[in-house]
């Protein structure tokens, strides 16, 4: 009897611990082979091997123009239309007007121009003579938008034995640019708003996709 009694409890004692075993690799095999946590569960670390970059939006590169004096330029740049905008920029640029007709009286050497713009004086001509540029010591009779006026004064001074020519008068104007990027819903508003502020619209609006800056890759 004693030893059957042995042979049970040995027995009893293996069940129990094939039980334990048994329980564990369940709970392990479920959890190799159950379900993932979700991707959004996770936590992205910053510079780790499985981070994301973010996707960065859209944004719309505007430039707008010609805005003839610093002052209305520099008054725009800080509309309340701009508060959102980024990289809000002016440019100054020199460009090129229409050229003018000039009636003069050809350079000569600075005694005799002198000499003549003195008494074209005495006499009442409307004159001025020129002191720089490559017309200089010419004597200016006039400048002229029309042609058609340019070429009535040549004329009625060549009636009077004047020895006039009529040559272009090229000009430069200083104008202002304003540049800005935007998220590209609010480009047109914000144009919109700018124009108001100007009090008329602009001789131009560029509105483009602005290009995105390639940084080079990291390598390990």
């Amino acid at each position: 009897m004693k030893w059957l009694a042995l042979v049970l409890v040995v027995i009893n004692l293996c069940v129990w611990q094939l039980s334990d075993y048994t329980a564990v690799d369940v709970k392990l095999g479920s959890t190799a082979g159950g379900s993932l946590p979700r991707v959004a569960s996770l936590k992205v670390q910053d510079g780790g091997a499985g981070s994301t970059a973010p996707v960065s939006s859209a944004r719309e590169c505007v430039r707008l123009g010609w805005i003839a004096s610093l002052q209305v330029a520099e008054a725009l740049k800080s509309h309340s239309a701009l508060a959102r905008a980024e990289s809000v920029l002016l440019e100054e640029v020199e460009r090129p007007l229409p050229s003018l007709h000039w009636v003069i009286i050809p350079p000569q050497p600075p005694s005799a121009a002198l000499e003549q713009f003195r008494e074209m004086q005495r006499r009442g001509v409307d004159s001025y003579l020129v002191t720089e540029g490559a017309n200089r010591n010419a004597i200016s009779l006039g400048l002229f938008e029309s042609r058609r006026a340019a070429i009535s004064v040549l004329e009625e001074k060549k009636s009077k034995n004047f020895n006039v020519v009529l040559v272009n008068f090229d000009r430069n104007q200083i104008s202002y640019a304003l540049a800005f990027e935007s998220e590209p819903n609010l480009a047109e508003e914000m144009v919109q708003a700018l124009e108001a502020g100007y009090g008329a619209e602009f001789d131009f609006v560029e509105s483009n996709r602005c290009e995105s800056v390639a940084t080079p890759e990291n390598n390990p």
